[in-house]
């Protein structure tokens, strides 16, 4: 069993109609009310021979990034592992995934302007 400072985790979310699955050291539910609050990212080594284009795309997407919250309702799953594997972006396949809604009242009922 990994030591806390050991633990790694498998975030699987959606983002902009796709599935990111990414590496991170600490996942927590964070200060932000429906957030999940992601910081330690892991990718693979520069000096590695074989380069990944899908993991340098996220290298590249979150560089400089120390920590990002994701919408609750966008988490499909978080697991610790034991062994880090390639971090990917990757189509929603259709019937797979199905986002949770955002919203359940009908613009004009249920607020305050009705």
């Amino acid at each position: 069993m990994p030591t806390s400072d050991k633990r790694l985790y498998r975030v699987t979310f959606l983002n902009q109609g796709q599935v990111y699955e990414i590496y991170a050291k600490r996942v927590n539910q964070g200060n932000l009310l429906g957030f999940v609050e992601i910081e330690g990212l892991v990718f693979g080594a520069r000096h590695q021979i074989v380069v990944d284009p899908g993991e340098e795309r996220l290298q590249q997407e979150f560089a400089g990034v120390k920590r990002f919250f994701v919408p609750m309702h966008s988490v499909v799953r978080i697991d610790e592992v034991d062994k880090r594997g390639p971090s990917r972006i990757s189509e929603v396949a259709k019937g797979t995934v199905t986002p949770f809604p955002v919203s359940i009242l009908k613009p004009g009922r249920g607020s305050a302007e009705s």
